[in-house]
């Protein structure tokens, strides 16, 4: 629309530009036929006399509307130059006729075009009709500017969409890319040089990206292979070389640790690809719920409806109450009895269902609620008594943008307690 403005009053420009032109040619020529009528009139009448001058005034007034009167002190007259035609006119008949003439529209109120000069000492006006000499217009009717503007329409829309046809798929195949999809296959053979240089660029790009991926897919099983391997056997020799029984069984805890750590950095490097089905979000709370046991540690209170649908990958829905309902073991824990206690609720809003999980422990530092998500990140000595890989939020985070959710972490704002806010599409 606003390449087809630009044209429409690119055109009218022109078209006036050229209008006012046209009248300085027209005027200037309209004067010099006036300078030649005045200048036959004069003539005929100088040749003539008697009853052949009225014959000849006369035929002059009834034929060419044109009348030669006597001009008086007292006439009351107004100049004629009040446009560029008329200017230009008045400029052509004084180049023929003299600097003194005189050019009025109206003289005593009469309208039309009069011209005043000098015949044999007297002064004469000749009064012609001012409806033949005025300018005709050289804009285009009304229908022509619509067509015109229906015309600029048209073109610039040709135009607009061979330039922004590579631009909207550079930009899908953006957003393909941003979602783990590499098959990228802009155009290579464009006729614009500069989007065939950027779609190979892009291509190529894409193509880099793809082998990253597929070789950090191949460098993390080898790390879960390589590192799981020497910890099982580790395992094994302290079981049969150890005899302290604590001993033993502290060594087993950091191995277990460490196995959890190698699970976490996993799931956090895990590569994208989810596919999206519906999912029984109460099932998974369940099961997950029922795999933490230790009702010293943490009790689950789920509080959903039986067949709660939302989209999402049951893997994926597994790991983020998984992580959730072990970060409030080990950090929502209550003052008083030692156990987190964790309730599971939900509310509907549109076509999104929201997750509650929230614990009853000490929160955090509004200042650091923003930063709970980042890798490696660790709040106040309260929430981190434990051991970890500061992943188990962030791997949350991670895992719900991979199917489409949203997470987001507030204080309550009754008590205490750190409440997860999970955004999930309705089924």
């Amino acid at each position: 629309m606003l390449v087809s403005g630009l044209m429409v009053a690119a055109v009218l420009a022109w078209s006036l530009l050229l209008d006012h032109r046209q009248e300085l040619v027209l005027g200037a020529h309209a004067g010099r036929q006036m300078a030649g009528v005045v200048s036959v009139t004069v003539l005929g009448v100088q040749q003539s006399e008697g009853q052949r001058r009225n014959a000849l005034l006369q035929q002059a007034a009834s034929k060419e509307g044109l009348q030669l009167l006597r001009r008086e002190p007292g006439d009351n007259w107004r100049t004629l130059e009040t446009d560029t035609f008329h200017s230009a006119f008045s400029q052509a008949v004084r180049e023929r006729l003299g600097p003194g003439t005189l050019l009025a529209r109206s003289v005593n109120d009469a309208e039309g075009v009069w011209v005043g000069f000098e015949l044999d000492g007297n002064l004469y006006w000749l009064k012609a009709d001012a409806a033949r000499w005025q300018p005709g217009s050289t804009l285009p009717d009304w229908w022509w500017m619509a067509l015109l503007a229906m015309l600029c329409f048209v073109i610039t829309a040709i135009f607009v969409r061979l330039i922004n046809g590579p631009l909207k798929q550079l930009s899908f195949a953006a957003s393909r890319l941003s979602e783990g999809e590499f098959d990228s296959n802009l155009d290579e053979s464009n006729i614009t040089a500069e989007v065939r240089m950027v779609n190979k660029g892009f291509n190529r790009m894409a193509r880099e990206l793809a082998k990253v991926e597929e070789e950090r897919a191949v460098m993390l099983a080898g790390i879960s292979h390589d590192l799981r391997t020497p910890l099982a056997r580790l395992r094994l020799e302290a079981e049969i070389s150890v005899s302290d029984e604590e001993a033993r069984r502290n060594m087993a805890n950091d191995i277990d640790q460490l196995d959890a750590i190698i699970d976490k950095f996993m799931d956090y490097a895990r590569p994208e690809g989810t596919r999206i089905v519906p999912v029984n979000i109460t099932q998974v709370v369940e099961r997950e719920a029922s795999l933490f046991r230790d009702k010293n540690q943490i009790r689950i209170h789920p509080r959903l409806p039986p067949n709660l649908m939302v989209q999402g990958d049951d893997t994926e829905l597994g790991r983020v109450f998984s992580n959730l309902f072990e970060n409030a073991r080990r950090y929502g824990r209550s003052i008083d009895t030692g156990v987190a206690r964790v309730k599971v609720s939900h509310v509907q809003t549109g076509d999104a269902i929201i997750i509650t999980v929230r614990d009853y422990g000490q929160g955090v530092a509004p200042e650091k609620l923003a930063h709970l998500t980042t890798p490696f990140f660790r709040g106040d000595a309260a929430r981190t008594a434990a051991t970890g890989a500061g992943l188990g939020l962030a791997v949350v985070k991670k895992a719900l943008q991979r199917i489409g959710g949203a997470l987001e972490l507030n204080n309550a704002t009754e008590k205490t307690g750190l409440v997860a806010h999970i955004r999930l599409k309705k089924a």
